[in-house]
């Protein structure tokens, strides 16, 4: 005589199953017994502090705004304003046989990656340095960088 091909673990998963279709269908009748809602019940409010709340706004608490007056983007720069793109740091690391290397910034103590196209003389580790930077594939690079005294 044979041994049944049911497991212990398919009768458990098929209790699962079974379980959860009755949950659902048990969810499915309450929704329908339940009483219909009307849209005003569905509604939220954003209050002049941030808030979901469900009761409407105090109409007399509405500040008017001017589409004109909305700056999508980045806002103009003054005339007068200059921008400084020049920055200043040390030679951290620098591999003359490979050509490339890492300058640590004075103020920030942020290391920005160097390759030897992107300097204008030759540097060493330790030199002090002016240098700009450029996006690259892998983050902020150092270019037009120089010897410095600061």
């Amino acid at each position: 005589m044979a041994k049944s091909q049911e497991t212990y673990n398919k009768k458990e998963k098929e209790k699962k199953r079974l379980k959860k279709r009755q949950e659902k269908e048990k969810k499915r009748e309450e929704r329908k017994a339940a009483p219909k809602r009307s849209a005003e019940e569905m509604f939220s409010y954003v209050d002049e502090h941030g808030q979901l709340t469900d009761t409407p706004p105090d109409p007399s608490k509405k500040i008017v705004i001017e589409a004109e007056d909305i700056e999508i983007g980045v806002p103009k720069r003054p005339e007068g304003e200059e921008v400084i793109t020049t920055r200043f740091g040390r030679v951290d690391f620098f591999n003359d046989s490979k050509g490339y290397g890492f300058i640590k910034e004075k103020d920030t103590n942020e290391k920005f990656f160097v390759h030897i196209n992107g300097t204008v003389e030759e540097i060493n580790e330790g030199d002090k340095v002016s240098f700009e930077l450029e996006k690259g594939p892998k983050g902020m690079n150092a270019v037009d960088v120089k010897k410095a005294s600061f």
